[in-house]
């Protein structure tokens, strides 16, 4: 056994010796924040790690710390100058010095920050997200669809609790013109890194209900630039580029665009300015038609004098045609009465000896049916006599009466009953055996 060992904390304490001795005080470091943390008392730790050029792997990390009172300074510095949130994901260039520590090991205490860096980094960043949403061929397919000329039925994603939501909802339903809207919410998380995939989440379930609603409308109000890195989210923009509804962004900033104001369809300052937007489709909706009204009123106007003219010109050129013919017709109609009335004394006259015919032979024709009518009276007279059974009674026959009517049967009458026999001299009362 060497006697000579060291014990872990004289090795380590060696090592913390030579890196001090060897070491530059400090140096600037290029590095991707991988985890980002701040404690109670204002100190800001890191993970810093760098990955393969070709993939995702990592090839080298190490702890890093902003001690609160540099982390004071530096992050508003930060935040100001690139818009953009100190925050995990970001490819920072900073200053460190090398730090060994006994029992904590080895790590860099950051203080200083080079923001042009990751402004640049982040601009390459949305270029190539640019780029690659062209190269696939969906980055003004938004911005292709039509819009409906009336929106009214609005889908809108927004945090509900959002000031910009109710900004835009309290703009919308009290618009000064009177127009209506159905707007429904699909609450989403507006910021952070859960942002991303909770905003899809939401246009997922709009695009179940598509065919119902006009618009879609994303809506995040006020808050820090530094928030608004969710939005250059390439996955994001490609669910926008391909949504089949148009979407008007209203994310509350003015000094950049953001990846998803690029693609959508309309891309507007504020939520308020989006709701004023959709009012104003109406508004120009209604002065169209006020426009076609006065027009149409024009044109029938003119259209109106025009007739008015060319039937006061019809009128002066029928005037003394109507009285000519009229003149014309005049004189027809005395010739026609004269020979009208000649003609009717012609007609009358001939009626009147027709009529006296006709009378002559109606009379002589009813005397011959009352003459024929008489003698078929006489005849049936006759024959009427013929059966009046009194008379038959006369010629020696007699009738028998069995309850008071004829009887024709002896079958009819039982033993020991009265029957009465009626001759021409009176009548016979006997009793059955």
């Amino acid at each position: 056994m060497d006697n000579q060992a060291l014990s872990l904390y004289q090795l380590l304490a060696q090592i913390k010796s030579i890196l001090k001795s060897s070491l530059p005080s400090s140096w600037w470091v290029v590095a991707e924040i991988s985890e980002l943390k701040i404690n109670y008392s204002g100190h800001c730790y890191l993970e810093l790690i760098e990955k393969e050029a070709a993939g995702e792997s990592i090839k080298a990390k190490v702890r890093a710390t902003i001690w609160s009172s540099v982390f004071r300074m530096l992050q508003p510095y930060f935040e100001t100058t690139t818009r953009t949130r100190l925050t995990a994901g970001l490819k920072v260039m900073v200053r460190v010095t090398a730090e060994f520590h006994e029992l904590y090991g080895f790590s860099l205490n950051i203080t200083d920050i080079e923001p042009s860096y990751t402004v640049g980094e982040m601009a390459l960043r949305k270029q190539e997200i640019i780029n690659q949403l062209m190269a696939e061929g969906v980055f003004d397919m938004n911005k292709s669809l039509p819009l409906p000329d009336l929106p009214g039925k609005v889908a809108v994603i927004s945090s509900r609790s959002a000031a910009g939501y109710g900004d835009f909802m309290d703009q919308l339903t009290n618009n000064g013109f009177g127009y209506k809207f159905y707007v429904k919410l699909f609450p989403a998380v507006m910021q952070g890194n859960e942002a991303e995939q909770s905003i899809i989440a939401a246009l997922d379930r709009i695009f179940e209900r598509e065919e119902f609603f006009d618009v879609v409308v994303i809506i995040r109000g006020g808050g820090a630039q530094a928030e608004l890195n969710c939005f250059n989210s390439h996955w994001l923009a490609s669910h926008i580029c391909q949504f089949p509804l148009p979407v008007l962004t209203g994310i509350g900033h003015e000094q950049d665009e953001t990846i998803t104001d690029l693609v959508a369809h309309t891309r507007l300052k504020t939520p308020t300015a989006v709701a004023e937007f959709l009012v104003d489709q109406y508004r120009q909706a209604d002065e169209k038609i006020n426009e076609l009204s006065l027009a149409f009123y024009d044109i029938v106007s003119v259209k109106v004098r025009e007739e008015k003219e060319q039937l006061n010109r019809f009128r002066m050129l029928l005037k003394p045609a109507v009285r000519e013919q009229l003149t014309s017709c005049s004189g027809n109609l005395k010739y026609l009465t004269i020979n009208v009335a000649s003609t009717a004394k012609q007609l009358v006259f001939r009626e009147s000896e027709d009529i006296s015919k006709r009378a002559v032979r109606i009379k002589n024709g009813i005397k011959g049916i009352i003459i024929h009518g008489r003698h078929a009276v006489d005849i049936l007279e006759r024959k009427n006599s013929y059966l009046d059974p009194f008379l038959i009674l006369k010629r020696g026959y007699s009738i028998t009466y069995f309850r008071n009517k004829a009887l024709r049967n002896p079958a009819q009458v039982s033993q020991d009953e009265v029957i009465e026999t009626r001759l021409a001299g009176g009548t016979i009362k006997s009793k059955t055996i």
